[in-house]
C-alpha cells in the first residue's frame, strides 16, 4: 500500500501540487469569514441534573447571564444631584443596550423598585425615586428614606451609601436580528457607552461585571493571540533555520503548517462554526503540531541527504519511512482531541471538533505535501558539507546520551523515574476540581474586571457570584406557613456556612413586611402562622422581583457567595445537600441550581466525572495504535511509560502552581498525551528499524540520535519556546496553558530521549530472552 501511495503522490508531482493549491485557494475564501462568537448556552453542561432546574426556571428567575453596573462616588456619599443625574443616564443606557431584557432591568430609577410602609391610614407605596424628583435637598432626603423602607441597601445601594447598582439580564437571542446575541458587542457597548462616558470623571468610578463583560475581556485578550502567533512564527523560523541551515528547509515546513491552519479555518467556516474566545488558541496548537511533524520530515530528509541521496530520492525515502509512524502519531493527537468531547459542554465539544479538523489537515499537508515540495530540493556539495560539519559537532552529545541504553546507566535512569513517579502520584492527589482563586480565573488577578468585581462585592451584599436554590412546592405555597417556615429555616442554615456573603428569599421579605404591618416592631419580624396575615405579607411582592413565580409554586433562594473557589462551592453544595437530607421534603423540594455558581458546580461535576475516562481512553488509544504500529508489547511500554510519567508530573505541577482542573486545563492534559506521544513514536520507529538490521542497542540508539535526535530535541525546544510566550498573556487561562504545555513539551522530549532507551535496555532484553528458543 505504501508503494502505491508513493507512486500516486510522487509519480505526478505537478498534479499533486496543483490539487493542494486549488484546495487551499478554495478554502481561503470561507477562511476569510472566520468569526469569533461567545455563547452563554454553549458553556452550560446541559446534561447535568442542575441544568434541568436551569432549563425549567431560568426564563422566570434568570440564569447567570446578567450584568451589573455600579456607579460609585469616590468621596462622600451618593446623595448629590449630579450623582443621581448620572445614575439615571446609566439606567437609560443599560435599558437600550441591544439584547437586554428590559423587563429585568433594576435600578433606583426603574418602576419595579418600590417601597412600602404602613401608616395610620393603611399602606403607602411608591417608586423609590418619585416622578417629581428634581435632585433638591428635600428630594434627596426623601429618596434616602425610601431606600431604607424598600430594604434594598446592600442589593441596589451600597452598604455605606457610596454608590448604586443598575442590574440587567441578557437575552440569548438579539431581538433586532433574531440571531444569537453577540456578547462581545454587548461588552464593547458597556465599555464605550457607560464606562467611557460616565467613569471619566475624577469624582466617580464605574464598575461593570457580568458574563458579557467577561466574554468581551477574554475576546480582547485573545485578540493578542495574533501577536503571540507572530512571535512564535519568528522564533520557529530562526530555530529551524539554525537547525536546517537552509532557507528552503526553513520556509517549507512552516508554510505547510500554515496551510493546515488555513484549511482548518476554511472547513470550520463551512461547518458554520465560530471560535469561542476560549478556543482561539486551537489554531496555534494546530500550527505547533504541524511544525512538530514537519521538523521530523525535514530531519529525515536531511539524514537521507547526509547519506548521499539526491533531493527527490531523499524525499521519497522519508515519505516511506515516516508515513506509518507519522500517521500513528497524528491519529493519537486526533484521538486526544476527540476524547475531549466526553465533556458534555457544547463549547468544549466544538473546540475538540475544530482541533480534530486541523490535525486531519496536517496528515495531508505535512506527510504528503511537504515531502513532495522537498523532492524539488536541489542538493549542493556545499550543503552536504554543512550537514556533515553539524553532524560532527553534535556527535559527542549523541554519544553521551546513547549511554542511557547501557544497563548500568539505564538502571539509574529507571530508578530516578520511579522516584519521580512516586512523587508525582503523591502530589497529584492535591489537584482540585475547579477554580482555586477569587475573581474570574480566565483573567489576571489585577485585570479591570476582577478589580471591578472586588469593588462591588466589598460595597454590596451581592455580586456576580450567586447560587439560587429553587424551592418548589404546590401552588400558592407562599401562603402556607410550613412552606415559608421551611424556606426561612433554609435561609438561616445557609447564612451560617463559611463563604456565604448573604442570602435573599421571599421568606425574609415577608418577615420584614409583617413587621411593617406592626409598627415596624422587630419582635414581629417572623413568618406569621395566620394564613390571612401571611397573605397580607406577600401580596404586594411582584413576580418582577424574581422572588416567586406567577402561582407561587416556585420561590428561589439566592445565595451570594464571597467567591467561586472550588472549596467554597463544595462547602456550600455540601451544606445544601446536608439540609435536604435532614429536612422534611414533603412540602418543599429544594432544587439545585441557578446562578453562575450553580453552573460552576455543575461544570466541576462534569469535569470530575470526565477526567479519568478521557485519560483512560486516550492512553488506551495510544496503546492500541502502538501495538498495531510496532506489534510489540515492549515497544508499546517504551513509548507509553514516559508518557504516563509526564502526565502525572503535569498533575503535580498543577498542584504546585495552584492550577485547578477545569474545562480550560483538562483539555491541555489530554492534548499533552496525544502530542507528547509523537516524540516516542518517531524515536522508537527509527530505533526499531536499526535494531532490525542487527545493530546492538547502544550503537543503534546512537545512530538513532544522529538521525532523529536533532529533530526531536529541536521540536520539543521550539514548541516549548513558542508556548512559553503565553506566560506574558493578559489572560490567566492562556498563561496557565502556556506553563503546562511548556512543561509537557520539554519533559515529554526528555522522556523520549532519556527514559525510552533506558526502558528499551531492559524490556527488549527481557523480550528477546523470552522469545529465544530453549
Amino acid at each position: 500500500m505504501i508503494d502505491r501511495l508513493e507512486a500516486l503522490v510522487f509519480g505526478r508531482r505537478a498534479l499533486t501540487l496543483a490539487l493542494f493549491a486549488a484546495l487551499s485557494v478554495a478554502l481561503a475564501f470561507p477562511a476569510a469569514d472566520t468569526r469569533i462568537e461567545a455563547s452563554f448556552e454553549k458553556r452550560l453542561p446541559l446534561e447535568h441534573p442542575y441544568m434541568q432546574t436551569y432549563a425549567r426556571f431560568g426564563s422566570e428567575f434568570g440564569g447567570a447571564d446578567r450584568i451589573l453596573v455600579a456607579l460609585m462616588a469616590r468621596d462622600g456619599d451618593m446623595f448629590t444631584r449630579d450623582f443621581f443625574a448620572r445614575l439615571e443616564s446609566i439606567t437609560d443606557e443599560v435599558f437600550f443596550i441591544p439584547g437586554v431584557d428590559r423587563t429585568r432591568v433594576h435600578s433606583l430609577f426603574t418602576p419595579n423598585v418600590r417601597f412600602s410602609e404602613v401608616v395610620e391610614d393603611g399602606i403607602v407605596a411608591g417608586n423609590v425615586i418619585p416622578a417629581d424628583f428634581t435632585g433638591e435637598t428635600e428630594d434627596l432626603h426623601a429618596v434616602r428614606e425610601n431606600i431604607l423602607k424598600a430594604g434594598i441597601v446592600g442589593r441596589l445601594v451600597a452598604n455605606d451609601f457610596s454608590g448604586a447598582i443598575v442590574s440587567a439580564r441578557l437575552l440569548e437571542i438579539d431581538p433586532r436580528t433574531g440571531e444569537r446575541l453577540d456578547y462581545i458587542e454587548v461588552a464593547h457597548d458597556l465599555e464605550e457607552n457607560i464606562r467611557g462616558r460616565y467613569g471619566d470623571d475624577a469624582r466617580y468610578d464605574v464598575h461593570v461585571i457580568g458574563f458579557a463583560k467577561i466574554a468581551g475581556d477574554i475576546a480582547d485578550g485573545a485578540a493578542e493571540v495574533v501577536g503571540f502567533f507572530t512571535i512564535t512564527l519568528l522564533i520557529t523560523l530562526v530555530i529551524v533555520y539554525v537547525y536546517s541551515q537552509s532557507l528552503a528547509l526553513t520556509l517549507l515546513p512552516v508554510a505547510c503548517s500554515l496551510v493546515a491552519v488555513l484549511w482548518q479555518l476554511g472547513i470550520v467556516a463551512l461547518l458554520d462554526l465560530g471560535f469561542d474566545p476560549m478556543s482561539m488558541l486551537v489554531p496555534f496548537l494546530v500550527f505547533a503540531i504541524g511544525v512538530s511533524h514537519a521538523v521530523q520530515m525535514v530531519s529525515a530528509v536531511r539524514a537521507e541527504i547526509f547519506f548521499g541521496h539526491d533531493g527527490e530520492s531523499a524525499a521519497r525515502r522519508s515519505f516511506r519511512r515516516l508515513l506509518v509512524p507519522g500517521t500513528t502519531a497524528l491519529a493519537s493527537d486526533t484521538i486526544g482531541f476527540l476524547m475531549i468531547m466526553l465533556i458534555a459542554i457544547r463549547m468544549i465539544q466544538e473546540m475538540a471538533l475544530i482541533a480534530s479538523v486541523g490535525v486531519a489537515a496536517i496528515v495531508l499537508t505535512n506527510l504528503v505535501l511537504l515531502p513532495v515540495l522537498l523532492s524539488y530540493l536541489g542538493v549542493t556539495a556545499e550543503y552536504r558539507e554543512r550537514i556533515d560539519r553539524r553532524a560532527r559537532q553534535l556527535h559527542p552529545l549523541w554519544r553521551v546520551l546513547a549511554r542511557t541504553a547501557r544497563p548500568e546507566v539505564a538502571r539509574t535512569v529507571v530508578a530516578g523515574a520511579a522516584v519521580l513517579f512516586a512523587f508525582a502520584l503523591w502530589k497529584s492527589t492535591d489537584v482540585a476540581i475547579g477554580d482555586l482563586h477569587a475573581g474570574v480565573p480566565e483573567l489576571r488577578a489585577d485585570s479591570t474586571y476582577n478589580l471591578d468585581s472586588a469593588a462591588i462585592t466589598s460595597k454590596f451584599d451581592i455580586g456576580v457570584d450567586s447560587l439560587s436554590v429553587v424551592a418548589e412546592t404546590a401552588a400558592q405555597g407562599c401562603i402556607d406557613f410550613r412552606v415559608m417556615r421551611g424556606i426561612d429555616d433554609f435561609e438561616w442554615h445557609m447564612r451560617q456556612v463559611p463563604g456565604v456573603h448573604s442570602v435573599s428569599a421571599l421568606a425574609d421579605v415577608a418577615k420584614r413586611i409583617n413587621a411593617g404591618w406592626n409598627e415596624g416592631s422587630m419582635k414581629w419580624r417572623v413568618i406569621p402562622r395566620n394564613r390571612d396575615m401571611l397573605v397580607q405579607s406577600v401580596a404586594h411582592v411582584p413576580t418582577s422581583t424574581g422572588l416567586l413565580n406567577d402561582d407561587c409554586s416556585a420561590m428561589p433562594i439566592t445565595i451570594y457567595t464571597t467567591d467561586h473557589k472550588a472549596t467554597t462551592i463544595d462547602r456550600i453544595i455540601d451544606a445544601i445537600e446536608e439540609y435536604r437530607v435532614e429536612s422534611d421534603g414533603a412540602r418543599l423540594d429544594l432544587r439545585l441550581a441557578l446562578g453562575n455558581v450553580g453552573i460552576m458546580a455543575a461544570t466541576n461535576d462534569v469535569v470530575a466525572a470526565a477526567q479519568f475516562p478521557i485519560l483512560a481512553y486516550v492512553f488506551a488509544a495510544v496503546v492500541v495504535l502502538c501495538l498495531l504500529g510496532f506489534r510489540s508489547i515492549a515497544a508499546t511500554l517504551c513509548i507509553v511509560v514516559p508518557l504516563a510519567l509526564v502526565s502525572l508530573l503535569t498533575y503535580a505541577l498543577m498542584a504546585i502552581l495552584e492550577i485547578g482542573l477545569k474545562v480550560s486545563t483538562l483539555p491541555v492534559v489530554a492534548l499533552g498525551i496525544g502530542i507528547g506521544v509523537d516524540y516516542g513514536i518517531y524515536v522508537y520507529s527509527r530505533l526499531a528499524g536499526l535494531l532490525a538490521t542487527g545493530e546492538p542497542l547502544v550503537k543503534a540508539y546512537e545512530h538513532t540520535l544522529r538521525i532523529q535526535g536533532s529533530g526531536v530535541v529541536l521540536t520539543g525546544f521550539t514548541l516549548a519556546v513558542g508556548v512559553a510566550t503565553w506566560l506574558f498573556s493578559p489572560l490567566q487561562f492562556q498563561a496557565d496553558m502556556g506553563a503546562l504545555l511548556t512543561f509537557m513539551f520539554l519533559v515529554n522530549m526528555i522522556g523520549a530521549i532519556v527514559l525510552l532507551p533506558a526502558l528499551a535496555c531492559w524490556l527488549l532484553r527481557a523480550s528477546r530472552t523470552q522469545s529465544r528458543p530453549h
